[in-house]
């Protein structure tokens, strides 16, 4: 049987998936320092008002609505509202033009449909997207199934992370429809700039490109609040967003997509974006009704997150000092990324760790970094087994 060739990818497991299977089958112990599902964290949840969320006789109804229904859209913009008030000047990093309204606001079943609208939207077969490196490994999944080609541009790392704009610009061609941003990237926990994003601004209305910026991130900053893309009316903008990390609910499949710029473009791109989610029929009724409550559920949950990332990086702070493992500086989010001695590649180190240690991290090449040397730590991970497996790797590691 032939398949499409964008469905040809390298389906062999490879040697950490292997090692990683063997220790499962094992039954031993496995102290997991990679553990991003809230979930299965040790968070408390307000389980009463979930589930009762769902108790709406709406969801016996059928309304379409390729937007999403009015109250979640509410919701949503409620949300950015709150995000506007936090940040006392978004000037150059999103020029402000008032709240997000109703009609700015896409309602997708995840981030990856959003992706996907917004690819749809932009870009023919073999029309290129750039991608940021070293950041998430899904985009190329997404854009591959769409036909769309990533080209990377690099982030380099001087006392923090910044964007190399000479790598952007050197990757720009007539096929290039967009440039996506992650604000905070992951897993470099780096924000956007005010600097570049008036530098990014500016290269997209000269060359008739969009931004594509996730925040799914966005509010777990180490230190003051930090603006959202959804205001910025300077270039054509899809900030993308969902309550899988805003509310640590990854199980509820409620995201979005606001779009923004120039008035006249972003009514365009509305228009045509509102019968590609019209075309998808996605959204169901019941997690649309439940937005409010899931939102809410943001005013506990990030509380609880915020203080694990604060703790643990104090703990990963205190058992490197004087170590021969340095951590790279994070803005936000929830993950670090740590620079070992380059005595083997990362794919041997976290395989041998797992093995003799029981001890589980991501290797740097995940990730699209140039170099040996990496790794990238979970810092939800609860504490007493985050304290451990650092023990142990830095023991391992001596």
């Amino acid at each position: 049987m032939r398949f499409a060739r964008r469905t040809n990818w390298e389906l062999r497991p490879n040697r950490f998936s292997q090692a990683l299977d063997a220790h499962f089958a094992s039954g031993k112990r496995l102290l997991d320092l990679t553990a991003s599902n809230p979930p299965e964290a040790g968070l408390r949840y307000d389980s009463e008002a979930i589930l009762s969320a769902f108790n709406n006789p709406g969801v016996l109804e059928y309304h379409p609505a390729p937007k999403g229904l009015l109250s979640a859209r509410c919701a949503v913009a409620e949300y950015y509202a709150e995000v506007s008030s936090r940040v006392a000047d978004t000037a150059g990093v999103a020029s402000c033009a008032g709240p997000v309204s109703l009609d700015q606001i896409v309602l997708t079943t995840s981030t990856s449909e959003a992706y996907t609208y917004a690819f749809r939207l932009l870009c023919d077969p073999g029309d290129e997207v750039l991608i940021p490196t070293p950041s998430y490994p899904l985009f190329e999944y997404l854009a591959g199934l769409q036909d769309v080609r990533l080209v990377p541009y690099d982030l380099f790392y001087d006392h923090g992370w910044q964007i190399d704009f000479y790598s952007l610009t050197q990757a720009i061609t007539p096929h290039t429809r967009a440039v996506i941003l992650v604000n905070p990237n992951n897993p470099t926990g780096s924000y956007v700039s005010t600097t570049e994003a008036m530098q990014l601004n500016a290269i997209c209305r000269e060359r008739d490109m969009a931004l594509i910026v996730d925040e799914v991130f966005l509010d777990y900053t180490l230190n003051e609040p930090k603006p959202s893309f959804a205001f910025n009316t300077e270039a054509l903008t899809f900030t993308l967003s969902g309550v899988s990390k805003i509310s640590g609910l990854p199980q509820m499949k409620l995201a979005w997509a606001v779009v923004s710029g120039p008035e006249e473009i972003a009514a365009g791109a509305l228009s045509r974006i509102e019968v590609i989610a019209d075309t998808y029929l996605s959204m169901s009724a019941p997690i649309q009704y439940a937005a409010p409550v899931l939102l809410q559920q943001r005013q506990s949950v990030q509380g609880q997150l915020s203080s694990r990332v604060r703790t643990n990086l104090e703990e990963l702070d205190r058992q490197t000092k004087g170590t021969m493992v340095s951590r790279l500086a994070v803005e936000g989010g929830w993950y670090a990324i740590l620079r070992i001695p380059r005595l083997r590649s990362d794919e041997e180190f976290v395989v041998a760790l797992l093995e003799r240690e029981g001890v589980l991290v991501q290797p740097g090449y995940f990730y699209d970094f140039r170099s040996e040397g990496f790794i990238v730590v979970s810092l939800i991970t609860p504490e007493q087994i985050f304290s451990e497996g650092l023990g142990k790797l830095l023991r391992f590691l001596g």
